[in-house]
């Protein structure tokens, strides 16, 4: 039996309003499947490599109608979730009054150091079961890169890694490529 309150996302976002995650300071959270998580502070390179993924992503998007989102929540109503991953491309579009939604994700990527575990199983099932078509591990103490493709039945089917000396193409733009090096020099 699960002691854990559940929330939806509007339930949280009101508590957020209210100021109720405040009084914890620095601490940062987001909701997985109606529960509070805390959300580790980025360390040096885990900033690195974010940064590094910004840079490019700006750079090979521009032009396209691709808005790039850093470290900001989607919305996942259907499994009461509203996770922040490092990077997301997006269709572009006016997300001022609402949070972009799973149709809207082109793209998503959690840079992991220390969050492997929750990044590979928690936020990849909750990732395959939006039904998100791509989603990548960027794996900094391995220096590689995961890519999750093709989710059915809530399972993504598609699982290829990258390392260094190897590109990467995402699907909304298949004629870009990501140096695994180039990403990972840190």
């Amino acid at each position: 039996m699960s002691t854990s309150f559940r929330f939806t996302i509007d339930e949280y976002e009101r508590m957020h309003a209210s100021g109720v995650f405040e009084e914890r300071g620095d601490v940062r959270v987001e909701l997985l499947y109606g529960e509070v998580v805390e959300v580790n502070p980025p360390n040096p390179p885990h900033a690195w490599v974010v940064d590094q993924f910004m840079y490019w992503s700006v750079a090979v998007t521009s032009g396209a109608d691709i808005w790039v989102r850093i470290q900001n929540p989607v919305g996942i109503p259907e499994f009461d979730s509203l996770p922040e991953p490092d990077i997301a491309w997006l269709k572009k579009r006016d997300y001022r009054r609402t949070q972009p939604t799973p149709d809207d994700v082109l793209l998503l990527v959690e840079v992991s150091d220390t969050t492997l575990d929750k990044d590979r199983k928690l936020k990849g099932k909750l990732y395959a079961e939006a039904g998100i078509q791509e989603y990548w591990i960027v794996n900094v103490n391995e220096a590689w890169i995961e890519v999750y493709r093709r989710p059915i039945g809530g399972r993504f089917q598609s699982l290829e890694t990258y390392v260094s000396g190897q590109h990467v193409s995402p699907i909304a733009m298949p004629d870009v490529q990501l140096s695994v090096a180039d990403i990972m020099t840190v």
